[in-house]
Formats: C-alpha cells, sequence, structure tokens
C-alpha cells in the first residue's frame, strides 16, 4: 500500500464528511454521528499512522497531510461568489473542524494523532488567519453536552464558586435553548458561539487578570441579562448576550499565548 497517496486522498474526506455539521452537533446525535464518520476514516488514518512510522521525515510527512485538508477548505471556501457565501461556508467548515476533523485525528490515539492535529491548526492558520481553531478531543466535547455547552457563563461561574447546577446557568441555558434556538436565526447564532466562545475562554484563563475580567463580564452582562430574562426582556437579552459575544471576541479571540 502506498500509504503516502492513502493519506492525502483520504484528508480532504475528513472534511467533506463534515459539512454542513450543525443539524449533527447536538446531543441527541452527536455520539452517533461522530463515531460513524470516525469509523468511515479508520483507514486514513491507519495509512498515515503507518507512513509516519517508516518514513524518514516526518514533519514534513505531517505538513503534507494537513495542508491538502486545508487546501481544500480554501477550495470549496473560493467556489463562493458572494462574500456571504464564503463566510457561511467558512463558519460551518470551522464547526465541522472543531466538532468532527480534529476530534476524530485524536480519536485515533496513534503516534501520528497528536503532532498531526498541530500541523492541521498551522496550516488551517495559514489559510484562514482570522480564524484560531483549537483542537478537542470526543471525549471532552460529548461530556460537554451533559453540561449544555455555555462557555463564557461557565467560565465566569466557576470562577466565584458557583455550581454547574446555580441558578443563574440554568436559567441561561434555559432562555438559549427554548427562546433563541426558536429565532430564525438562532441557530446561526448559536453556531458562531460554539465556534468562537472556546478560544475566549482559553485565552482569558491564560491571563494573570482574568478573575478582574469574569468579575467585569458578569457586572456589565451576565446579570444584566439575567435580569432581563426574569422580567421577560427577552430580545434586549439577546442584544446585549451577542454584544457581550462580538466584544470579548474583539478583544481575546486573537490574542497569543
Amino acid at each position: 500500500m502506498n500509504y503516502y497517496l492513502t493519506g492525502i486522498e483520504g484528508m480532504p474526506r475528513l472534511l467533506d464528511c463534515s459539512e454542513n455539521p450543525m443539524p449533527e452537533f447536538k446531543k441527541k446525535v452527536y455520539a452517533e454521528a461522530f463515531q460513524k464518520k470516525f469509523q468511515q476514516n479508520v483507514p486514513t488514518f491507519d495509512a498515515i499512522e503507518e507512513g509516519y512510522k517508516t518514513v524518514i521525515d516526518k514533519e514534513q510527512f505531517l505538513i503534507n497531510m494537513a495542508t491538502a485538508l486545508a487546501e481544500h477548505a480554501t477550495a470549496k471556501v473560493n467556489k463562493c461568489r458572494r462574500r456571504g457565501d464564503r463566510e457561511k461556508v467558512l463558519m460551518d467548515l470551522n464547526l465541522g473542524m472543531a466538532v468532527f476533523v480534529l476530534p476524530m485525528v485524536l480519536e485515533y490515539h496513534g503516534e501520528s494523532s497528536k503532532p498531526l492535529a498541530d500541523k492541521i491548526l498551522e496550516a488551517w492558520k495559514k489559510e484562514f488567519p482570522k480564524t484560531n481553531l483549537q483542537a478537542a478531543e470526543y471525549s471532552y466535547i460529548e461530556k460537554g453536552f451533559h453540561k449544555k455547552f455555555c462557555y463564557i457563563t461557565t467560565a465566569v461561574c466557576e470562577t466565584f464558586g458557583k455550581s454547574d447546577d446555580c441558578y443563574e446557568l440554568t436559567l441561561l441555558r434555559d432562555y438559549r435553548d427554548t427562546y433563541l434556538a426558536s429565532l430564525p436565526q438562532g441557530d446561526a447564532l448559536i453556531q458562531e458561539y460554539y465556534d468562537i466562545a472556546p478560544t475566549i475562554v482559553k485565552h482569558i484563563n491564560s491571563r494573570e487578570d482574568a478573575r478582574e475580567i469574569y468579575r467585569r463580564i458578569w457586572d456589565t452582562y451576565l446579570s444584566p441579562c439575567i435580569h432581563m430574562i426574569e422580567q421577560e426582556k427577552l430580545e434586549d437579552c439577546r442584544e446585549l448576550y451577542e454584544d457581550m459575544v462580538h466584544t470579548l471576541q474583539d478583544k481575546y479571540f486573537f490574542l497569543k499565548n
């Protein structure tokens, strides 16, 4: 078997099988969808693992694999004529990478897995400089569904000793799953949040003044949002919460650790 050729041909298929990820990124279907995609792509991971073990220049071998995937993504984006369509495709690609492709790479648990994930992140950043993907394992993401993914609010509450089932988190999660998800653009808003919030939290946590930052987030955004929900000012809450996410994105998303 030509391990190099099999790997190169298989890398774009990782992306293709993860297109339109949002319908499968839901609590009831994610685990099954992920395992199905992973099993479909095991032959690619087998080839990359065997090739990695036998080649002399292991780093270049993985760079070539990662480049094949990233360039395939660029081709998908460039097919779109309208800017809005390109942005939508890139958003889907980012989510697919975050919740399927990178977790599949790490789920293989081979000698090549972690180095390959690192090279994919480097190649992706080169093709799409404004993105800042992070690699997470499947088990971490799947476990997050039991907490219902509320990254920023959870980080703030944990900083101040509040439990995962505290009143504030429960209220905001219910707001997201009922009101926000029911809006015409609700899924897009939630998808955007999934795409950027984990990186925002990671970058805030790396700072010495993280506790002060979270205090400001609580005072400026989360506490007022909670009061708005209690007063049934649901649209006001949406506007303020969106403002929080975009403000934090501008300040903290592109920080270098």
